[in-house]
């Protein structure tokens, strides 16, 4: 794994301070904005206020030169820099505009809030707004440029496992049981995957172990079951080489984006038009029955269990080859592309 750049206190460093102190998924719908910020201030330290586990992903969006160890916002102060600039991608303030004004910058970039001052010249925040747009709406209220298209990564450096090219990936966990589909139903889709003549991968982040596990023998087919739960550069590499990804709402979705892999992403509670993939990456296909609910619900959401493993078997035969989603240009930037199954159906 390799090892984390930090950036600790210091005073008075020509540097821009971005807040995105959330998970992977977040990160990696905030490249286009961190790469408008790099393009914006060339001759600054780029610095993300993130969880420490991120680096990787973030060092190989070329837009970030060190991390700033953050959890959350109540537990660890803001970092005495001085920044010439600090950015708030995390949310709407109150509480995220005074941690990154507790650093003191020159100039602060965020959305309008009327309990803090300092942001009464930003943009006025939607509710309804896909996660990418957004931040990149915030920075051109601030005339930086931003494409919201530059959503691509490469894997992170490290080894590749050759066993795992070409294979189907199955990632069952998500960060609430709103957003996780049946296991049972992760057993039956991981058997008519290996019987249509795939290989099959479970991949299994913190804490998702077991209930990696528990698929495999459920499937009683052969599976790999790769535990990526302290590397998420592994986690990267093992999308990167796969042929197509199936998983939840959560941010192995955005990284089979990022890396151009052939996806068929599961939604529940939450409208893929709010963190879906975009409707120029074809092969990247939303799955959602259309309803709305609370996605940090602890039971799998109401919506989700409207998707059958048939809905999701259909999916994956229309996705095209990975070498066609490597190699097509990226047009116009537009709403994410959603397979709306919009009836009921039985649970699997």
């Amino acid at each position: 794994m390799p090892s984390t750049r930090v950036f600790l206190a210091v005073t008075r460093v020509r540097a821009v301070l971005t807040l995105r102190a959330l998970g992977l998924g977040d990160l990696l719908t905030a490249f286009p904005a961190l790469r408008g910020l790099k393009r914006r201030f060339t001759d600054h330290v780029h610095l993300l206020a993130a969880p420490r586990a991120l680096w990787p992903i973030a060092r190989a969006s070329g837009a970030v030169d060190a991390i700033v160890p953050t959890v959350g916002l109540h537990d660890v102060h803001a970092p005495a820099l001085g920044v010439d600039v600090a950015v708030n991608l995390h949310g709407r303030g109150p509480q995220s505009h005074r941690w990154l004004l507790a650093s003191e910058p020159g100039t602060l970039l965020a959305y309008r809030h009327a309990d803090v001052a300092a942001s009464a010249n930003g943009p006025v925040w939607k509710v309804a707004e896909h996660e990418v747009p957004r931040w990149c709406r915030l920075l051109r209220a601030y005339d930086i440029e931003c494409d919201p298209r530059e959503l691509d990564l490469e894997p992170p450096p490290g080894p590749f496992v050759p066993a795992l090219s070409g294979a189907t990936v199955l990632h069952p966990g998500a960060g609430a049981g709103a957003r996780r589909w049946p296991s049972r139903r992760w057993a039956a889709l991981a058997r008519s995957e290996y019987h249509e003549g795939h290989s099959v991968v479970i991949t299994a982040g913190p804490s998702e172990g077991v209930l990696a596990a528990a698929i495999a023998d459920a499937s009683g087919v052969p599976t790999t079951v790769v535990d990526t739960s302290h590397d998420l550069g592994a986690l990267a590499r093992t999308i990167a080489v796969a042929e197509r990804v199936v998983s939840g709402d959560t941010g192995v979705a955005h990284l089979a984006t990022a890396l151009r892999t052939p996806s068929v992403v599961l939604y529940g509670p939450t409208p893929p038009a709010l963190w879906g993939p975009p409707a120029d990456r074809p092969w990247n296909v939303a799955l959602w029955a259309g309803r709305v609910g609370d996605p940090h619900g602890t039971a799998p959401d109401r919506g989700l269990l409207e998707l059958t493993v048939a809905d999701v078997v259909l999916a994956l035969r229309e996705l095209p080859p990975r070498r066609v989603a490597r190699h097509t240009e990226l047009r116009a930037h537009a709403p994410t592309a959603t397979r709306n199954v919009g009836r009921r159906v039985r649970s699997g």
